[in-house]
């Protein structure tokens, strides 16, 4: 989760013509499964593209993130500069440990969406508690236990050549024999 500090500022109203002065705000965002999808629910396309998104699309998901309750939509266009770069940092961390590498692509590449995700969730026996985790973290452990799930890979035809080849020296070395 990360904590968001918004410091009070003073605002002029156009309305009223006077200064409107907000007190000084802690947000809690979690960049979960859950902000995704109600972000996809009310945007009806994909957020997890390579396309940027437009700064009302990401205005509007970070409200999707926010776990403080009863947050002003005023307060949203406070964000200072490093306040949104701190948002954008904490979306892109990793929050895991775990590393895998990258497998060779087929060239097909599915439109990942909050659906499909809860889909692997369930094909996984993954726990929903964890759909309020961070994104990254989820979606590497869905890649650890597809990974896991996989059947061993077959030797080729050298590496078992090889392996024998390496038996077969240790028991002549073992036994004292030439073969």
């Amino acid at each position: 989760m990360l904590q968001i500090t918004i410091p009070k500022t003073e605002m002029w109203n156009e309305s009223t013509n006077e200064f409107i002065e907000t007190k000084s705000r802690v947000l809690a965002l979690e960049h979960s499964l859950v902000s995704i999808a109600k972000w996809e629910s009310k945007w009806c396309e994909p957020f997890l593209t390579n396309k940027q998104k437009e700064p009302l699309e990401m205005l509007d998901y970070i409200k999707c993130m926010t776990l403080t309750q009863n947050v002003p939509d005023v307060v949203y266009n406070q964000f200072s500069n490093d306040n949104l770069n701190d948002i954008n940092k904490y979306i892109e961390a990793p929050m895991t440990a775990t590393t895998v590498r990258s497998l060779k692509s087929n060239g097909y590449r599915e439109q990942v969406t909050a659906e499909l995700i809860y889909y692997w969730m369930i094909a996984l026996h993954i726990p929903f508690e964890c759909q309020k985790w961070h994104l990254n973290r989820l979606l590497m452990l869905i890649k650890v236990c597809n990974i896991k799930n996989q059947p061993p890979k077959k030797h080729s035809v050298n590496e078992l050549r090889a392996r024998n080849a390496s038996i077969n020296a240790a028991r002549k070395k073992r036994w004292n024999t030439k073969g």
